[in-house]
């Protein structure tokens, strides 16, 4: 069913577009048939559970950290990781870099912004995340682009200007920063943020089925 759910989802999918396949409360045999079916990114947002699938499946797969990571926990992952989506602060960031070299390895990384109108949301603000673009010059870390969360709300109009305000910020850096990747767009808002411009989307009941 798995497998199924995923070639069906795929085909629909614009070619630039990754998908990153929400893994997050799944047994292991669930990966692995996503996995089987040629999936190779995974999104996990708890330290400890992607550290038990990483030594559990095969050494290929990129591994993609989505939820609030807190710095004590970044040494459990730096040895692997593909991919940090929710660098949210510089202290973080800068423990990111420390780790990654600790591991001889450059970590790439998203800057979280917030741009939901939710406080229960995490992320930092464009003026922040400036200020990290200027000046931060980090040698273990890589900024490869943004991650953002719009609302969770029934209106639309909402989600499509919250995730155009990300957009707009994305490629006004992107040419000078070399970023590659904007990280938009859940199970229930994927198309939204496809259609302003998101080419890495965080899906898992679409994949999975519903959530554990």
């Amino acid at each position: 069913m798995i497998a199924e759910n995923l070639n069906a989802f795929l085909s629909a999918l614009p070619d630039q577009v990754t998908l990153v396949a929400v893994s997050k409360t799944k047994p292991i045999e669930a990966l692995k048939e996503a996995y089987e079916a040629g999936q190779l990114d995974f999104g996990e947002n708890k330290v400890q559970d992607m550290c038990i699938k990483a030594e559990a499946l095969p050494k290929d797969i990129r591994w993609h950290m989505i939820g609030h990571l807190q710095r004590n926990k970044v040494k459990y992952i730096a040895p692997f990781v593909g991919l940090i989506h929710s660098v949210d602060s510089l202290r973080l960031l800068r423990e990111i870099n420390k780790q990654a070299g600790k591991n001889n390895r450059i970590i790439d990384c998203l800057l979280q912004i917030r741009i939901a109108d939710e406080s229960t949301k995490f992320g930092m603000n464009f003026d922040e995340a400036i200020l990290i673009i200027e000046n931060e010059k980090l040698t273990n870390v890589s900024i490869k682009g943004l991650m953002g969360m719009a609302s969770f709300t029934e209106n639309r109009n909402q989600i499509r200007d919250e995730f155009a305000r990300l957009h707009k910020f994305y490629q006004e850096h992107r040419s000078t920063e070399g970023w590659d990747t904007l990280s938009m767009g859940m199970s229930g808002d994927y198309q939204l943020a496809i259609d302003s411009g998101s080419n890495m989307i965080r899906v898992g009941s679409r994949i999975f089925g519903a959530r554990n």
